[in-house]
């Protein structure tokens, strides 16, 4: 049986606070409304509600600023904080401040039911200190659905030192994330080094990571520190750690279990204060089946997996982010361009395979070569090299087949081309099959399948719970 209880809305528009209210008694709560935070206070003067739900920006002050001192006065009191700022620093705030949790605007009634839910049946504890700032100038841009659940998650982990795993494919981004955790987290006054695994000769790596003592081997004049001792107190960022060779994954797993390491050639045992973040374009569960990479060491790294939505699961960014990167041009003294509606078209209809680092280098070179003020869509699609994709033609059995069931709904279900929803209903009966064939093929690992369909890993799993194909058959890499 779903928690019951008495929950208390802030939020300055009028219309929010009626849905909201209507949506949570609808769900069984007792719901009160306010638009200010002076009828906030003086609502909660008369009596603690069960839960919270605040706006940031209100007539009267900051909901985020109220949350902190709202949390650190009832510790237990579940705080939800909303916003239409829908950056990482609202989110991380949000988070340092106590907040239950973070919901961007526009979010969706039944998300927001599932959070008060969740915030009745266990209670937050006190907040950790605030980040320093309004705007740490952390380099993350996008509004996006995945990106604003990627917002949440970092969120989440920077205030801990738990291993973090970031996946995704090149171009999207993962030092950026790992960066934006070090930067945000209480580690961020100490070094932040970043380690490629795939730039480093194998016979180095462990000399690279741990340090060398005079001697160790040939060409060793001197004593080095590594990047565990260079990081001391800070971050040690190891990406495209599924190229780290076989011997130095055993020496790495060791130094995670025991948190101390000694350097190639040395005897004095060192202790390693570091917080890692790793990250891969690779699919280090099919590494392990194929004998790749440690099993152990996979989950000693996989703590908290940060999944990164490719470019293309994310278009609605992408005018964000061109518009971002011409500034960014301009500011690094290249000349300053505009950029119309057809380019932006142009460019949401483009695949990127190389991501936001393909985007970046585009934007960099139309400001640098272009010959107009304002870039339109033919420029674009020139120094793409490629007119945007077209919808490739049907595969003939699969139109045979289609239009087999369309002609034994036109003579069994005639209604069906009349009540409106002849598309959705094709295009359901195509998904499921599609989706569990996918899966079959990646072994039932999700991740591996939402890669392969081109979508992202939480719109894969809201699919699988839609259609309601089989839970029990999968395995979930999470």
């Amino acid at each position: 049986m779903n928690p019951v209880g008495s929950i208390l809305v802030c939020d300055d528009d009028a219309a929010i606070r009626t849905v909201i209210a209507q949506a949570l008694r609808r769900a069984g709560h007792r719901v009160v409304t306010v638009g200010t935070l002076a009828l906030l206070r003086s609502e909660l003067a008369s009596g603690l509600p069960d839960v919270v739900v605040t706006d940031v920006i209100l007539p009267d002050g900051n909901g985020l600023d109220f949350a902190a001192t709202l949390t650190a006065e009832h510790p237990r009191l579940p705080v939800i904080v909303l916003s239409a700022q829908n950056t990482l620093t609202t989110a991380v705030r949000a988070t340092e401040a106590g907040a239950f949790d973070y919901l961007p605007k526009p979010f969706d009634l039944d998300v927001l039911a599932d959070t008060v839910r969740s915030a009745l049946a266990r209670r937050v504890g006190r907040p950790i200190d605030a980040i320093d700032g309004e705007d740490p100038g952390v380099p993350l841009i996008g509004r996006s659905p995945p990106m604003q659940e990627l917002y949440r998650v970092i969120a989440r982990v920077v205030a801990n030192d738990l291993t973090v795993l970031i996946s995704g494919e090149s171009g999207t981004g993962k030092e950026l994330v790992a960066r934006a955790i070090h930067d945000l987290g209480p580690r961020r006054h100490a070094p932040f080094i970043a380690l490629n695994m795939a730039a480093i000769p194998r016979e180095l790596i462990e000399a690279e990571l741990f340090g060398h003592e005079r001697g160790a081997f040939t060409g060793a004049a001197a004593r080095v520190a590594g990047k565990f001792e260079q990081a001391a107190g800070g971050t040690l960022f190891l990406d495209e750690i599924g190229d780290m060779p076989m011997e130095a994954q055993t020496r790495l797993l060791r130094v995670l279990q025991s948190g101390e390491f000694t350097t190639v050639g040395g005897a004095r045992t060192i202790r390693a204060d570091v917080r890692i973040v790793a990250a891969t374009n690779k699919d280090l569960q099919l590494q392990v089946g194929q004998g790749q990479f440690r099993e152990d060491l996979f989950y000693r790294l996989n703590v908290v997996p940060v999944a990164l939505p490719s470019l293309r699961e994310r278009r609605q960014d992408i005018g964000l982010l061109a518009r971002h990167f011409l500034d960014r041009a301009a500011e690094n003294g290249l000349p300053r361009k505009g950029i119309d509606r057809g380019a932006l078209l142009a460019l949401e209809a483009y695949d990127w395979p190389g991501n936001v680092r393909e985007l970046e280098n585009l934007m960099r070179r139309v400001a640098a070569l272009g010959r107009d003020e304002t870039i339109g869509a033919d420029e674009i699609r020139s120094n793409l090299g490629k007119e945007p994709p077209t919808n490739a033609e049907p595969d003939p059995d699969l139109a045979a087949a289609i239009h087999a069931r369309l002609e034994r709904m036109a003579r069994d279900e005639p209604r069906a081309f009349e009540d409106g929803t002849l598309y959705d209903r094709i295009v359901a009966e195509v998904e499921r099959p599609l989706i569990e064939a996918v899966l079959a093929r990646c072994g039932n690992n999700q991740l591996r399948a939402a890669r392969v369909l081109g979508i992202n890993r939480n719109t894969l799993r809201k699919r699988l719970d839609t259609l309601e194909i089989d839970t029990a058959r999968r395995t979930v890499t999470e």
